[in-house]
């Protein structure tokens, strides 16, 4: 057990490396958690800095759930070495699951992170690739419909789980469970957009909406 948790903060701290935050610095000190929704994720960056900056930040927070998935798993950390208890498709799973967290509740910034969704897709790429083309289609189809990029994100995150019990269960049960739980934990960090939709003044991106009018 010491393994898993060793390896499990290791991947939190992986996590709370937000890529925000490393590009503002590089960009003279940057910190978009003062601008527009005051989030610290990419669409936030790319609302208020452009896609140059928003490029960067995705590729930080999807790499670290990449990182944490593949590699940190395998890692041999001194004076501990493999715990023959514990599974290794489940320290692989509690890994990406801690740099999610750990992007959403950064150590790093003051707990204050983004909604977890790219660094999910980091996990994802590593532990079922074969999901990124349903959550994608599902995301798109939600924003096309909807203008609401919180609402695409949550529910593409449920599309995961729902795909995997159509065609993979039950021999992907650990993944199914993982997904099942990420995607209640994406509700969870988007709960300001549904208090925001629900009260209506949730930003729309009405050039991505297929049926939106513009007023004449």
């Amino acid at each position: 057990m010491l393994e898993l948790a060793i390896k499990f903060l290791l991947s939190y701290f992986l996590g709370s490396i937000m890529g925000s935050l490393a590009v503002g610095r590089i960009r003279g000190g940057v910190d978009i958690r003062t601008m527009g929704s005051g989030n610290a994720g990419g669409t936030n960056a790319l609302r208020t800095q452009g896609a140059a900056f928003a490029i960067g930040v995705m590729l930080i927070d999807v790499g670290k759930g990449v990182i944490a998935t593949a590699i940190v798993p395998g890692i041999d950390v001194p004076f501990v070495g493999e715990s023959p208890d514990v599974s290794r498709e489940w320290l692989q799973l509690c890994c990406a699951a801690a740099a999610v967290i750990g992007h959403v509740w950064p150590v790093w910034h003051q707990f204050r992170g983004g909604k977890g969704a790219a660094t999910l897709i980091g996990t994802l790429t590593v532990l079922a690739p074969y999901l990124l083309l349903p959550v994608l289609v599902a995301w798109i189809l939600v924003l096309v419909l909807t203008g609401y990029v919180g609402l695409s994100t949550m529910l593409a995150g449920f599309t995961a789980p729902v795909a995997l019990a159509l065609v993979r269960l039950p021999d992907e049960q650990p993944v199914f469970i993982y997904c099942s739980v990420m995607a209640m934990y994406l509700v969870f960090s988007h709960r300001s957009n549904l208090q925001r939709m629900k009260a209506g003044t949730e930003t729309k991106v009405t050039r991505a909406m297929i049926f939106h009018r513009n007023p004449s």
